[in-house]
C-alpha cells in the first residue's frame, strides 16, 4: 500500500510539474494504479515484437504513455527527450550509457540499435522512478516469460 500511495504521488508531481512548466490546458491528468494496469491488461492484445503502447496524453512539450514489454526492448537513443519512468509492473534490467550497436535512424531524432554496449547495468522493479536523459543509450532486457509495464514520461530537453 505505501508503495503505490508513492507511485501515485510520484506520478502527479511529475504530471503537475510538468503542466506548471509549460503553462497548458487546465485539466489535470490522474491516473492510478488500477487504471493503469487496467490499460496494461488491453494493451495484451495488441502485444507485437514485443511491446505494446498506448499514448495517453499530448502536450507542446511533453507527452505521457503506457507500455507493456514482454521481451528485450530495441536499444534507442532519443536526441531530443528525456525519459521518466514509473514501473507499474514486473521488473527488468535497464542498461543505459555507452553506446548503440549498429545504430540506425529510425525517425528524426530517433536513433536504434541492436544493444547498448558497455552501458550500466541495474535492476529496476514495480514503484522505481527513472529519469534518462536525452542523448543517453538505453535498453531495457527482460528474462524469458516476464512482463514489464511503465507509464512513461517524455520531455522535450532541446
Amino acid at each position: 500500500m505505501k508503495n503505490k500511495a508513492l507511485y501515485i504521488a510520484i506520478t502527479v508531481c511529475l504530471l503537475a510539474g510538468t503542466l506548471a512548466a509549460s503553462a497548458q490546458t487546465l485539466k489535470v491528468d490522474h491516473f492510478t494504479p488500477a487504471e493503469l494496469t487496467q490499460m496494461a491488461h488491453a494493451l495484451d492484445s495488441k502485444v507485437q515484437n514485443g511491446m505494446a503502447s498506448e499514448d495517453l496524453s499530448k502536450y507542446p512539450n511533453h507527452f505521457t504513455m503506457l507500455i507493456l514489454r514482454n521481451k528485450n526492448g530495441t536499444a534507442e537513443m532519443h536526441e531530443n527527450f528525456a525519459d521518466f519512468f514509473v514501473v507499474v509492473e514486473g521488473h527488468a534490467t535497464l542498461v543505459s550509457g555507452g553506446t548503440l550497436k549498429d545504430a540506425k535512424t529510425a525517425s528524426p531524432g530517433e536513433l536504434r540499435g541492436a544493444a547498448v554496449e558497455n552501458g550500466t547495468k541495474e535492476a529496476i522493479s514495480a514503484g522505481d522512478v527513472v529519469h534518462i536523459p536525452a542523448t543517453l543509450p538505453h535498453q531495457l532486457l527482460l528474462a524469458d516469460g516476464d512482463r514489464f509495464v511503465y507509464f512513461v514520461l517524455k520531455i522535450k530537453e532541446k
